[in-house]
């Protein structure tokens, strides 16, 4: 039961659509027979891709972690509005999509660059008095959101075919990337919910040096300790 406690370090683990960050953490605690294990940025359920699992007395390095500007691609889907924003909530609108051409949508994206505040959205983890929004949201209920402060360095269309955009954003901690697939639908008069959403890095830490989930089960304590990034290694250079 203790030989793997003695493991520390950041793990790069590739999550699958369908789960919680907090579902990941525990398959984690589970293989690895520790309590000790966090992670650095939550993935919606719906959202795969890039997840850093905190290992050990790696726990630590979470507040730097957590604030690392992060890169997505995905598709937002027009002409549907859900009352979550994404592809697993109840469909509220369904709007005809007007004739847009490339140049149109990609002018729609790159108005949302910059320094911004936005509002999270009802279905968030967001707690107001102790309480999760998402909570609140499901039995109807709706509360003023303090707006948070981001900011948007890339978001390009790399494809249109209606009603599907798909897209790479580039942008800090705390950006719902589902608010801003509700906004688009909004700016394009039609309502937009985001179908699908990836994580592909977080600062230098890249998917391509991730495990898959079911890797990681089936993987041997070596295995594991060799894709272990040391500790001084995570840390971001402005740290060191």
């Amino acid at each position: 039961m203790n030989e793997s406690k003695d493991l520390e370090g950041v793990l790069l683990i590739d999550k699958p659509s369908g789960m919680t960050s907090h579902d990941v953490v525990d398959r984690v605690r589970r293989k690895l027979k520790m309590k000790r294990i966090g992670h650095a940025g939550t993935l919606d359920p719906l959202a795969t891709g890039l997840l850093i699992i905190l290992v050990g007395k790696a726990t630590k390095l979470s507040q730097y972690l957590m604030s690392l500007d992060k890169v997505y691609e995905g598709t937002i889907t027009l002409g549907v509005a859900t009352n979550t924003y994404d592809a697993e909530g109840e469909v509220m609108t369904t709007i005809p999509v007007p004739e847009l051409t490339m140049d149109e949508v990609s002018k729609t994206l790159g108005s949302f660059m910059g320094d911004q505040y936005q509002t999270p959205p009802m279905f968030s983890a967001v707690k107001i008095d102790g309480q999760p929004l998402y909570k609140l949201a499901r039995k109807g209920v709706e509360v003023e959101r303090e707006p948070r402060f981001i900011r948007i360095s890339k978001f390009e269309a790399t494809r249109f075919e209606s009603p599907e955009i798909d897209f790479t954003l580039n942008c800090t901690k705390g950006t719902y990337v589902r608010t801003l697939a509700s906004d688009i639908g909004e700016k394009l008069d039609c309502g937009a919910h985001l179908s699908s959403l990836r994580r592909t890095a977080s600062d230098r830490f890249h998917i391509k040096d991730s495990i898959t989930l079911e890797a990681f089960r089936e993987a041997d304590r070596e295995t594991i300790s060799k894709v272990l990034i040391a500790k001084n290694d995570a840390l971001p250079d402005v740290i060191l």
